[in-house]
């Protein structure tokens, strides 16, 4: 689709992961016992994004994920929006958590740190992002599943609890990047009640986390070589706040310089770029190819920003293997008509 209160200590903890964060109605307890992630200090994440849909795309790519997970198996997944395509569920008892979400991640047994995208908001016509509150749904889903971890709108994931290798901080930026702008609400607006605290409790998690790696998870990137393009510039329009002008701000206040990783979806791409002077040494990684490819052009704007490894029209995931003291990622693409994967890119990034 086109352009489109505070940290409250632990809230549970479930065999080594942590989460932390408050939503407007307050933290949702899991009704059930939610699947542990691996042990050991080794941390091993499928990052995912745009994968909601259903289709045998979806499938492709998850059956690859689940043949990775039998050779090398996953201690979390990180799934970075648009998880119910295309307007969002109408409530936790949706059936398409089944059919977009449970049903094709079967055997895929782990937590999966879930990220609101633009498609989970959905008011007037599919991924407006028009109606915020619709994002609660999903965080109402938390209660019902062993797997979709999601238990406010955005929280912070620590793995270990102890000593942590990682911490994730999965944040919501939908409010400062829909279609239809929360002009009739002013909780929902840009320097409303929900943003505000939201800045507030990001600030003080980064500064108290004590991992090794920090990575913020969004579904709108700051910067991407796809056809939604950059904050500050989504789908190159001159009008602000349809540009993603607040995103930007956001990120460059509150994020950038303060984590080693920026995952995000939206453009259903996979991108590792180059960090650059605007990022402060934070990397843009984009993964939201785990049910769509892109529909720009070829290449295009492939050449904006540099990046270490980019495809635009291939199906797949990525990998991160995270270490006290080193980073890999991997990216695997799938052929839909085979079924078949390849790993065509691997590197330590730090």
């Amino acid at each position: 689709m086109g352009r489109r209160e505070v940290l409250a200590g632990a809230a549970g903890v479930v065999a080594g992961l942590t989460l932390v964060g408050l939503t407007p109605a307050g933290a949702v307890p899991a009704a059930v016992a939610k699947f542990p992630p691996t042990a050991g200090r080794g941390v091993r994440v499928l990052v995912t994004g745009d994968a909601g849909t259903g289709t045998r795309t979806q499938w492709a790519v998850a059956d690859a994920a689940r043949e990775f997970h039998a050779r090398e198996p996953f201690s979390l997944a990180v799934g970075l929006g648009d998880n119910i395509y295309d307007s969002g569920p109408n409530g936790p008892d949706d059936i398409q958590f089944a059919t977009k979400f449970e049903d094709p991640n079967t055997g895929l047994d782990f937590p999966w740190a879930m990220v609101l995208g633009n498609h989970d908001t959905s008011s007037v016509f599919p991924g407006d992002g028009g109606w915020l509150p619709r994002g609660n749904h999903e965080v109402a889903y938390h209660a019902h599943s062993p797997r979709w971890w999601m238990p406010s709108r955005y929280y912070s994931l620590r793995v270990p609890e102890q000593n942590p290798v990682v911490e994730f901080f999965v944040l919501d930026v939908n409010p400062l990047a829909a279609y239809i702008p929360p002009v009739f609400d002013p909780y929902w607006a840009v320097d409303g009640p929900y943003m505000n605290e939201q800045r507030a409790w990001l600030d003080r998690a980064l500064a108290e986390s004590t991992a090794q790696w920090k990575i913020a998870c969004t579904h709108h990137p700051y910067l991407s070589n796809g056809s939604h393009g950059d904050a500050g510039n989504y789908e190159g329009l001159p009008i602000e706040p349809l540009n993603g002008i607040h995103a930007k701000r956001f990120f460059e206040d509150h994020v950038l310089g303060k984590v080693s990783l920026l995952l995000s979806g939206h453009d259903h791409t996979m991108q590792i770029l180059e960090p650059t002077p605007a990022t402060k040494g934070t990397r843009q990684i984009i993964s939201g190819a785990s049910a769509k490819t892109s529909t720009g052009q070829p290449g295009e704007p492939a050449g904006r920003h540099n990046a270490l490894y980019q495809t635009h029209h291939e199906l797949g995931f990525m990998v991160l293997d995270l270490h006290p003291d080193s980073m890999r990622a991997r990216v695997v693409t799938v052929d839909p008509a085979t079924g078949s994967s390849t790993q065509v890119f691997d590197r330590h990034l730090a």
